[in-house]
C-alpha cells in the first residue's frame, strides 16, 4: 500500500497525541500536518515523543493540511464541522471519532460525504464494534421478557453524556428490535417514577478519575440477567482503530461509512 499522508485534528490534546504516536510508529502512514486551535501553535506537532517530525502544529487549515490525504478528527463538533467543510472542498477524507453532534451536525456530514469518502464512528475500537454486533443478536434472542439498560462510565473530562458509545448501543439494540430510540430511550430518574416500562431502554452515566470507558449493557430477566460489557484501558486501541479506517478508504472517492463496513461487520 501507498504509505498516508495524514493530518490530526487536536494534535496538542491527550488523543490527538496518541493520534501522532501512532502514525509516527504505523509503517504505511506519515505524519503530514497537525491542527489545534488558535494560541495552541508548536513549532512541531512530534516533539513530545522526543522524536522531531518537521510537522508543525498549525490553527491555519490551509497550512496545516497541505499535502494531507486524510484527517483523523477527535474533537469537539464544532471544531469538526469547520475542519469537515474544509476537506469536503479539498478531497480530504476524514475519519471522525468526535462525538456529541445533534441532528444538524450529522446532516453536514452526510452531505460532506457527496464530495469525499468518511468513516464516521462514535467509537473506533474493534473490540466495542464487536461487541455492537454482539448485542445485535442478544437482542433479537431476549426481545420479550428482558429489561434493558446500558450502563456507561467515563473520566472526569467527558463534556457530553451518555458517550456517543452508549447511544450507539442503544440504537442498535433499537434498530434489532423494531423500535426507535427516540421514542424509547429513559436519560434520567428521580422520584416516584411509577414502574418501568418493559419496551424503554434506560441510560445510566457515571463520570470520574481517569476511566477510559466501561460499557456495560444488561438484559434483565426474571430469574437470570445478562450483561454483555466492553472496557477500555487505553486509548490507544481507538487511534490503531482509526489508521485502520483510513486504510479502508484508500479506494473510496466518496461515501459515508462507519466501523461496521470498515471491518466486515454488516449483514450482507
Amino acid at each position: 500500500m501507498t504509505e498516508m499522508n495524514i493530518a490530526i485534528a487536536g494534535a496538542g490534546g491527550r488523543m490527538g497525541r496518541i493520534l501522532i504516536e501512532a502514525v509516527q510508529n504505523a509503517g504505511d502512514a506519515r505524519l503530514s500536518g497537525a491542527l489545534d486551535r488558535v494560541g495552541s501553535e508548536q513549532a512541531d506537532a512530534a516533539a513530545f515523543l522526543g522524536k522531531p517530525a518537521g510537522v508543525p502544529v498549525e490553527s491555519d487549515f490551509g497550512k496545516g493540511l497541505a499535502g494531507a490525504q486524510y484527517l483523523i478528527d477527535f474533537t469537539r463538533p464544532e471544531a469538526t464541522l469547520k475542519h469537515l467543510a474544509y476537506c469536503a472542498e479539498h478531497g480530504i477524507k476524514l475519519v471522525i471519532g468526535t462525538t456529541g453532534f445533534d441532528e444538524a451536525g450529522k446532516a453536514a456530514i452526510a452531505a460532506a460525504a457527496r464530495k469525499t469518502a468518511i468513516v464516521f464512528s462514535p467509537n473506533f475500537s474493534v473490540g466495542v464494534n464487536v461487541t455492537m454486533k454482539l448485542l445485535e443478536q442478544a437482542a433479537k434472542a431476549l426481545s420479550t421478557g428482558y429489561d434493558i439498560e446500558v450502563i456507561e462510565a467515563h473520566h472526569r473530562f467527558k463534556v457530553d453524556a451518555p458517550s456517543g458509545t452508549a447511544l450507539k448501543m442503544g440504537e442498535v439494540i433499537a434498530d434489532a428490535l423494531g423500535r426507535d430510540l427516540k421514542e424509547c430511550a429513559v436519560y434520567a430518574r428521580e422520584g416516584v417514577t411509577g414502574e418501568r416500562d418493559p419496551s424503554s431502554i434506560g441510560f445510566a452515566t457515571i463520570r470520574g478519575g481517569d476511566i477510559v470507558g466501561d460499557h456495560t449493557v444488561l438484559f434483565a430477566g426474571i430469574g437470570e440477567r445478562i450483561e454483555i460489557s466492553h472496557k477500555s484501558s487505553s486509548r490507544v486501541t481507538y487511534a490503531n482503530g482509526a489508521l485502520r479506517a483510513c486504510r479502508f478508504l484508500a479506494d473510496k472517492p466518496t461515501g459515508l461509512f462507519d466501523m461496521y463496513d470498515v471491518l466486515g461487520l454488516k449483514d450482507k
